[in-house]
């Protein structure tokens, strides 16, 4: 089974599922997902980011069964070596593994970042370390993806929003193998 395939049927199998226990997101994780890349879609944001929005969280998709609850645990990392070996490169595997980090930079830095967080969001951060102290900040912003990153986390707070109407899965699924074709096909030779 292709990429493609996989990530239509773990959308498929698992998307109707809400993010969190007793503190729910108003979305599920798929129309999360897809208004997450609908954001980056309406900011002209490169196909890759698009790409990055749409499968940031499909770590919490991959386990369980089509009931069991989402899970947090290190999401970010989990789908990595799948999307890798289905051919996607950095600009789509860096934003996604670094959109955590990403929130926890924001914390320590924005003062009204925290506050604007969901009280979901607020319990994982708690999970995921809380917010970066100095040496974290510098690690983080001397990455070549964080700005991107940055994007994405910004995207990722504003897609919870119910009854938002966004493209089906199949339009990004589509740009998603456009994305893989592309960076498949060889360099054109150009002639100066």
């Amino acid at each position: 089974m292709d990429l493609i395939a996989k990530v239509e049927a773990v959308f498929h199998r698992r998307g109707h599922l809400q993010y969190g226990d007793e503190r729910r997101e108003p979305v599920t994780a798929l129309e999360h997902a897809l208004q997450c890349a609908q954001l980056a879609e309406w900011a002209h944001a490169e196909h890759s980011l698009v790409a990055a929005a749409l499968l940031h969280d499909v770590g919490q998709l991959m386990d369980g069964g089509s009931t069991a609850p989402l899970r947090d645990d290190q999401h970010e990392l989990t789908a990595l070596p799948l999307l890798r070996a289905g051919g996607l490169g950095p600009d789509v595997l860096e934003p996604i593994r670094l959109h955590v980090d990403a929130k926890r930079y924001l914390v320590s830095t924005d003062p009204a970042y925290g506050p604007g967080l969901s009280e979901a969001s607020r319990h994982s951060l708690a999970l995921q370390g809380g917010p970066m102290n100095a040496e974290e900040r510098l690690r983080f912003m001397t990455q070549r993806h964080a700005s991107a990153a940055l994007q994405l986390r910004r995207w990722d707070d504003l897609a919870k929003r119910p009854g938002m109407r966004t493209p089906p899965l199949g339009y990004y699924l589509a740009l998603l193998e456009e994305l893989l074709r592309d960076s498949h096909a060889p360099e054109r030779l150009r002639i100066a």
